[in-house]
């Protein structure tokens, strides 16, 4: 799409890699040796990436005790935090101008992908990519990037078969994040199940504590 955009309007394309940067200084540098028209691509923005040199936050941990179950529950309150931050960074008044949704591939918008890189109207392995892109998390970018040929005279069949591949690879990727995700669901609810009972104990501990007090007086 920025390939395309900058075409049409005759602009060069810049990618900045933000994590390449050492400070604002070098950042303006940059910026400045820019052409007058140009497209500038940032991808994988890092909120946390502090451009005056400061590479990483310091995590607020004083009230967490020094366990790897609450380290990671502070590394996930984080990372919401900082897509939170990074949302309404981007969002501001003045900051973005035109919102343009970029969804899943799904199989129509594959289709389109193999008449325009491939000319091809239908292939044997259209049910299983078919299948594939309803399971695997893949952009319009990445099956066309796998579909398109690599060199001169390659092979339909080929370029189908690396899709394929990578499309199976992607499923394997979901199917390892949601069972994750399951995981640490489950591991939640455990957690607070035990601290509840910790804290019924605690409670029935002081009630009879309490009563005992009383009947002494």
């Amino acid at each position: 799409m920025v390939a395309a955009m900058a075409n049409f309007m005759e602009y060069d394309v810049y990618d900045l890699e933000l994590t390449s940067v050492k400070d604002n200084s070098e950042l303006k540098k940059l910026l400045i040796e820019v052409s007058n028209k140009a497209m500038i691509v940032i991808e994988d923005i890092d909120f946390s990436l502090d451009l005056t040199g400061q590479r990483k936050k310091k995590k607020k941990t004083e009230d967490l005790e020094d366990t790897e179950e609450k380290k990671e529950a502070a590394e996930k309150e984080e990372e919401k935090q900082s897509k939170e931050k990074l949302e309404e960074a981007l969002i501001r008044r003045g900051r973005m101008d035109k919102h343009i949704e970029m969804p899943l591939c799904g199989f129509e918008a594959f289709k389109v992908l193999s008449r325009n890189y491939l000319d091809v109207e239908w292939h044997d392995s259209y049910h299983k990519i078919g299948e594939l892109l309803e399971e695997a998390e893949m952009s319009p970018a990445d099956v066309a990037e796998n579909l398109m040929p690599k060199y001169e005279g390659e092979a339909t069949d080929d370029c189908f078969k690396r899709l394929v591949e990578a499309l199976e690879d992607a499923k394997e990727e979901a199917e390892k994040k949601k069972k994750k995700a399951e995981e640490e669901g489950e591991a939640a609810k455990m957690a607070e199940t035990e601290e509840t009972k910790k804290k019924a104990v605690k409670e029935t501990a002081i009630q009879h504590s309490s009563k005992e007090t009383k009947e002494n007086n």
